[in-house]
């Protein structure tokens, strides 16, 4: 009953909660590091995607930008992605900007990586059982190595955290991810410079 409760209503309020003082903790840093991204990449210092939230509703996720605008059409993320970038990506700072996705709502702490709108037409059902939860900063996907997971592996692990929500499994799940963070493992999938895109299903 309580682990109920905690998915029905707790999850939410620790979210909230932890969401607002964090950003009231870290905002110097965050300060420093928006104006790193403007002094490296110019204007625009949020990246702003549309991404699928809990049961596949859009909403803009936010980012601080990590690569430059391209040169010319079709650039790949590897040329883009400067020196700065990938201390961005490796610290996972640039995802601090979702702490705001948290607080409104749109996302929880614990959960799986939202992804773009495109590809809730690329899951198998197994795999869109992860639309059931809200999408998080951390999860098992990423406690397991972060982009290094290959995808079938990855949506596998949200489906199963989807499956059954517990303080518990939330904890570990973050601390798992903290591990993998400090470990510097899995910033990027082997042989691509970020994660690559989600084939179609065939």
């Amino acid at each position: 009953m309580a682990e109920g409760f905690y998915a029905r209503r707790g999850k939410r309020w620790l979210d909230a909660a932890a969401a607002g003082a964090l950003l009231a903790g870290l905002s110097p840093l965050l300060g420093l590091v928006a104006l790193g991204v403007r002094l490296a990449l110019g204007p625009g210092v949020v990246f702003r995607q549309e991404r699928a939230g809990r049961g596949g509703v859009p909403f803009t996720l936010l980012k601080f930008r990590s690569m430059r605008a391209p040169r010319f059409p079709g650039e790949p993320d590897s040329e883009r992605l400067t020196r700065f970038g990938r201390l961005l990506r490796a610290s996972a700072l640039d995802e601090a900007p979702q702490l705001l996705n948290v607080l409104r709502g749109e996302m929880s702490l614990v959960g799986p990586r939202p992804l773009p709108m495109s590809y809730l037409a690329r899951y198998t059902p197994r795999q869109a059982e992860r639309l059931r939860v809200r999408p998080g900063l951390a999860g098992l996907a990423q406690a397991r190595g972060r982009n290094a997971v290959p995808w079938p592996v990855r949506l596998e692990w949200d489906a199963r955290y989807a499956e059954g929500v517990t303080a518990r499994g939330d904890l570990a799940a973050a601390l798992g991810t903290l591990r993998v963070l400090l470990s510097g493992r899995g910033v990027n999938a082997p042989g691509h410079a970020t994660m690559p895109e989600l084939p179609p299903l065939s």
